[in-house]
């Protein structure tokens, strides 16, 4: 190659510009970070990142490399008329700003109507995920798969890594987030999650902190929205005095630069599956999380080396939270039983209540996963050939190493796909 050659290539590269469509909501912003990363390490140019407005913010925080847009796709905070403006007027500005952008690669990462217009707006050979094109839906190979293997979420992959291999070539998983250990700021406790059912109640929340904030110095800090706030005010009231003297219940009162500066902070952070905990990973602040109904941790766990997750492990889970439970809840008795603070208190993996499984966070060749510390992990050696399979259409292992890649390959790719390998 010549000088004038190599010269020109290294332009083009500098010169390429991604724009990912991110416009779901808190923890699926932070759970984008593989993909940003990848981007950023291997691209040379610019990454775009479009958001909702309300966060805006928090992605200039937590990606201060990328260019941030946003536009109205919530309305929250925003009456009808608001928002009908917003999306009208100040929505189809930013449109036609991005359109003007020559973007080489394009990912929308998820599959509402709005994602599926604005992808609409470019080259369709250039948009990866879910697609537009000629009046239809039509997902990229990768996502098509996704849709196949959901019929079994016991086995699904983190998402963080999902959307992350829509770039390639993949960073290393240990280059997503910094290894978890103590900051020295207390405890900080999230309330509740979005889902209601992910959560525990009051008495359980103040019972387990209590033993966690036994552990550590410092404040004991309630984290959650203006929605959690009287759930806080419950928290506080059935603690000892001694804990409440140093709790502050800061639920409605932080915003995300208040709520960085907290949670990066902290010794460690006790939640349900929420955008708090995937912050918490992000700083390499240790969660212990606990996942419940239909959260499943191989799917949106902390993602990084040193968390916990105390994973309900029964057999209607995960379930769909919008359907009804016939089961009360089953899958929250455990979290109440004495034997599980126990458990924490001590380390002791023996105590381990019936219906939950402690999960600690691992890598692979794939990406994040989780080993069973203590209790049952049925799908473990199934799993482990699911990745295999994962990991060798990705070219990150040798196709090999699987125990029975062409059992994977019947599941998960479509006639046509077999005749073009082939």
């Amino acid at each position: 190659m010549t000088a004038g050659c190599g010269y020109k290539l290294m332009l083009e590269t500098v010169m390429k510009h991604s724009l990912i469509i991110q416009i779901a909501r808190f923890g699926d912003l932070v759970q984008t970070k593989r993909l940003i990363t990848s981007l950023l390490l291997s691209s040379g140019g610019e990454v775009h990142l479009l958001v909702d407005n309300s966060l805006k913010s928090l992605a200039q925080i937590i990606y201060p490399e990328a260019v941030v847009h946003s536009i109205t796709a919530h309305g929250t905070g925003l009456s009808g008329a608001e928002a009908v403006r917003t999306m009208l007027v100040d929505n189809r500005r930013v449109f036609e700003h991005l359109r003007s952008i020559d973007f080489d690669d394009v990912y929308n990462l998820n599959f509402s109507p709005l994602n599926y217009r604005i992808a609409a707006l470019f080259d369709s050979d250039r948009v990866h995920g879910h697609r537009w094109i000629d009046g239809q839906e039509k997902p990229s190979e990768w996502a098509a798969m996704a849709m196949r293997w959901t019929g079994n979420r016991r086995l699904g992959i983190n998402i963080v890594d999902f959307w992350g291999a829509y770039a390639q070539p993949l960073c290393p998983p240990e280059a997503v987030n910094p290894d978890a250990s103590p900051k020295g700021g207390g405890v900080g406790i999230v309330l509740a999650g979005r889902e209601s059912r992910r959560s525990l109640p009051a008495e359980h929340i103040a019972r387990i902190a209590g033993v966690f904030a036994a552990k550590h110095r410092g404040p004991v800090s309630l984290l959650g929205s203006g929605a959690e706030a009287a759930a806080g005010e419950d928290v506080l009231d059935r603690m000892p005095s001694s804990l409440r003297e140093r709790t502050v219940n800061l639920a409605g009162k932080t915003g995300w630069g208040e709520l960085c500066e907290v949670v990066s902070s902290l010794d460690m952070l006790m939640t349900p599956d929420t955008g708090t905990m995937h912050l918490a990973a992000h700083f390499g602040v240790p969660v212990h999380a606990f996942f419940l109904s239909s959260a499943w941790c191989f799917e949106t766990g902390p993602y990084g080396l040193g968390h916990t997750v105390y994973q309900a492990v029964q057999d209607c889970l995960p379930c769909l939270e919008v359907a009804e439970c016939h089961h009360a809840v089953k899958c929250l008795e455990p979290f109440s039983d004495p034997s599980f603070v126990r458990t924490i208190a001590t380390g002791k993996h023996g105590f381990l209540p019936d219906g939950l499984t402690v999960f600690e966070t691992a890598f692979d060749e794939l990406g994040l996963t989780f080993k069973a510390a203590a209790g049952p992990d049925a799908e473990a050696q199934q799993r482990k050939e699911f990745r295999a399979f994962l990991a060798s259409h990705l070219g990150l292992s040798d196709a090999s190493a699987g125990a029975d890649q062409d059992l994977w390959a019947n599941k998960l790719y479509r006639d046509k796909q077999w005749i073009f390998d082939q």
